[in-house]
């Protein structure tokens, strides 16, 4: 089931007008550095879905293998935000919902997912940190100059030379930010062929990226901005058409589309962030397209059980797995569906059913099961909740609230080390430190010192960002 963003932990203050330009570039490398031990830690709005999930590293996984980047283990993280946008920060690569609900092919995805890889196979970051360093070093020196051209100034009363003084600290800034922004174009130019080198080597079509960049390029249109090119950090949209168009055509593969059934999985993820994200109308405007389709269906059903009659949405979703039977998906949804209509036991083998067809091995969908099996509230079944939740998160160490829903089941069995260690891990992973610690604390006084929960709960109220956990 696809979840609603948690709200972003921190906001940035404001920054001075004056400053404004550089400090942003400063608060980018922030981010790119931080040693934050999850996506919602670093303040990030994320989207949890087994399905979108699954879809986007299958995008991925032919890419990351083209970039030497098959064994690098990089997670990729949906974020809630409605533009167009994607950014790598260490092994993290994050795509706006936003990009995947406007992309209307598989292929536009694909190439942004190729550019990132760029991005992290030719150590952009730890580059853009060098050229930091260096312009924090070359501002300093205007500054510093200027300075010294001002006291001069004021010693000898020359107003000359001490506004050449001000002249030249003020123009150190801007050299420095100017020398910046040109680097990052020129690492985006870098990484834009390397993607196309990517999608060659994996025999799709660059018109993807053509296509996103044409839609750059008409943005900036209607906004009727004029736009400086050398206070920007990536390249003017027109001028990556440019330079892209022609090694895009001259790929043998620039006539490829992409397979059928994975378009098919495509519209139906458009669709299901609509329903969820966006709305009703939203969800409308992409069913007249072709409301016959099997994405619109499930559009429907997810409508259906969004707001309308769940009975009229079981029975729409009990239709499509008819015709899909081995989708995991739709089985997840007629979990839901009998989750919402108090009816856990029936969802519980749904969800089990979704595992069991599950070939990228969720653990999202393992918590799904747990959850309902808590809900039955048997001891037997919540012994069995507590397996399947422990099994949900060693396969998905960072989900938070898997956390929340195990610390409860332990605590219904009467095992409140346990109960308290997993409240822990809960508050670590959501980036609550000293509640984590708290919580670490109280279950070491539980638990006989050396065994292995003792020992990650010493982990726990040891951790330092300097010092990050595995």
């Amino acid at each position: 089931m696809l979840s609603r963003p948690r709200p972003s932990i921190g906001k940035s203050t404001s920054i001075s007008r004056t400053a404004r330009g550089f400090a942003t570039l400063m608060l980018a490398a922030a981010v790119a550095v931080s040693s934050s031990v999850s996506a919602l830690a670093q303040g990030v709005p994320v989207v949890r879905d087994a399905e979108i999930e699954a879809l986007v590293r299958d995008y991925a996984r032919p890419i990351f293998k083209a970039a030497g980047l098959a064994n690098d283990g990089i997670d990729i993280v949906l974020v809630n935000d409605q533009s167009f946008n994607a950014f790598v920060t260490g092994r993290r690569l994050f795509i706006n919902t936003g990009a995947l609900v406007t992309a209307e092919t598989p292929n536009e995805i694909i190439g942004v997912i190729a550019h990132e890889a760029g991005h992290i196979a030719g150590g952009h970051q730890q580059k853009l940190r060098d050229q930091l360093d260096r312009a924090k070093t070359m501002a300093i020196i205007a500054t510093l100059l200027g300075a010294g051209a001002m006291v001069a100034g004021a010693t000898t009363n020359s107003r000359g030379l001490a506004g050449a003084g001000m002249g030249v600290a003020a123009g150190g800034g801007e050299m420095a930010q100017r020398s910046i922004l040109a680097y990052q174009r020129t690492e985006e130019i870098t990484a834009d062929r390397s993607a196309i080198t990517y999608l060659n080597a994996t025999g799709q079509s660059g018109m993807g990226m053509l296509k996103t960049f044409g839609r750059f390029q008409s943005a900036l249109s209607l906004a009727g901005t004029q736009v400086d090119p050398y206070r920007i950090s990536h390249p003017m949209p027109q001028e990556r058409i440019a330079n892209l168009e022609v090694l895009v055509k001259q790929s043998p593969f620039v006539d490829v589309v992409d397979p059928p059934a994975l378009q098919q999985r495509h519209d139906m993820m458009r669709i299901k962030i609509a329903a969820y994200m966006q709305g009703q109308a939203a969800v409308a405007r992409l069913m007249r397209k072709n409301p016959a389709s099997l994405a619109s269906r499930y559009g429907d059903a997810q409508q259906t059980y969004l707001y309308g009659n769940p009975g009229a949405a079981l029975t729409k979703t009990v239709a499509l797995i008819k015709e899909q039977p081995k989708n995991p998906y739709f089985q997840e949804l007629r979990g839901d569906i009998l989750m919402k209509v108090n009816k856990p036991k029936d969802a519980a083998d749904a969800y089990a059913k979704a595992v069991s067809l599950d070939p990228a091995r969720s653990g999202l969908l393992l918590v799904s099961l747990g959850q309902a099996l808590m809900a039955v509230g048997t001891p037997d079944s919540l012994k069995k909740a507590v397996t399947q939740l422990n099994n949900g998160v060693g396969r998905d160490r960072e989900n938070s609230d898997a956390y929340r829903f195990l610390a409860q089941a332990y605590g219904e069995l009467g095992d409140v080390p346990a109960a308290d260690l997993a409240t822990a891990e809960g508050h670590y992973y959501s980036g609550d430190y000293q509640n984590a610690k708290i919580f670490a604390m109280r279950a070491q006084q539980k638990l006989k010192r050396g065994e292995p929960r003792w020992v990650r709960a010493q982990d726990i109220i040891n951790y330092t960002p300097s010092n990050k956990l595995k």
